[in-house]
């Protein structure tokens, strides 16, 4: 492994739930529940599980665009998650992020120049209009789009060529890291692997390190190196991904994984059908989350909440079912 870029400890984001005549908070949304994790540079991070889940709040929170609730978040080397918003501002420019929706990620009032020359005029306000501009043309060409699209609108552009704007808008600053927060679900299946060519190819170019968050295993497996299985706000798995997709170890990795077809690694999956759903993180089960809709669960998961423990290879799991 090369160096760590970032370090996510024991990350919580609790969103209060108002009630009584006082509007006192007395029980909480719990997001993301003690989710850790590395991440090393230049490699691709895979989030996936259901919706709901926590992946999402959990790379808003390491962005801080929703403040988290306890943990430490350490990037290249500093711990960010007590700075304040000035000190953010410096951070950002090597932490960005690509939203899930190119629709509402782009302000509809501003031209593409505004759009992206935007992280140029916050970050340097030095540069001359006419630079900016260049800039933003430049970053046209390295995703695939035509330069002189610089002074149109985002209602004049497909989904595709929408994400491929807030994409060239993510590169501005030259980030070493960039969250992808389901960067390909709101588009075209046709348009989905183009998009994920584009992201592979300039994470080579520009030495990028990804946090690829998806609940679609089968399109988190071309990109990723590792991927990290989310449920009820837990990480529940985290390995190498041909090691998850070969060799899955958590029945809720095994569930997920038999749902989609992966015929060119040569496994032959059972399905599983999971029964019930996905319980409310205003009230987590006891012991195992999963415990109650696992078809292998025994006592001690409904009492006993079990340890994310490596099980050989840099593979940890947190199963009772598993031995390390």
């Amino acid at each position: 492994m090369s160096e760590k870029l970032l370090e996510v400890k024991d990350l919580k984001t609790y969103f209060p739930i108002q009630n009584g005549l006082f509007g006192r908070s007395t029980k909480y949304v719990k997001a993301v529940d003690g989710v850790s994790f590395d991440v090393y540079k230049g490699e691709t991070l895979g989030l996936v599980g259901e919706s709901g889940c926590g992946k999402s709040t959990t790379g808003r929170s390491i962005m801080r665009l929703i403040e988290p609730t306890e943990g430490k978040i350490i990037f290249d080397g500093k711990d960010i998650s007590s700075l304040n918003k000035k000190q953010m501002l410096k951070i950002r420019r090597e932490m960005q992020m690509i939203f899930q929706d190119p629709f509402s990620s782009l302000n509809p009032r501003k031209m593409v120049k505004e759009i992206i020359g935007a992280a140029f005029e916050i970050h340097m306000s030095s540069m001359r209009k006419k630079e900016r501009e260049e800039e933003v043309a430049k970053l046209l060409e390295v995703v695939g789009l035509n330069p002189d699209y610089i002074t149109r609108y985002p209602h004049e552009f497909s989904g595709g060529q929408r994400q491929r704007i807030g994409i060239a808008r993510s590169l501005a600053l030259k980030p070493k890291l960039i969250i992808a927060d389901e960067p390909v679900s709101a588009l075209d299946v046709s348009i989905q692997s183009q998009v994920l060519n584009l992201l592979n190819k300039l994470q080579k170019q520009f030495s990028l390190t990804y946090i690829f968050i998806a609940h679609d295993l089968s399109v988190v497996r071309h990109l990723s190196d590792r991927v990290g299985v989310m449920y009820l706000g837990k990480i529940v798995e985290l390995t190498d991904a041909n090691r998850l997709y070969t060799k899955p170890a958590h029945p809720y990795t095994k569930a997920l994984l038999s749902a989609i077809p992966i015929p060119e690694i040569g496994v032959k999956r059972e399905r599983i059908i999971l029964e019930g759903d996905v319980p409310s993180p205003i009230n987590p089960p006891n012991g195992c989350r999963f415990h109650t809709r696992c078809p292998k669960c025994m006592d001690i998961c409904k009492e006993k909440e079990p340890d994310f423990k490596d099980i050989g290879d840099k593979h940890y799991v947190a199963c009772h079912l598993v031995n390390g």
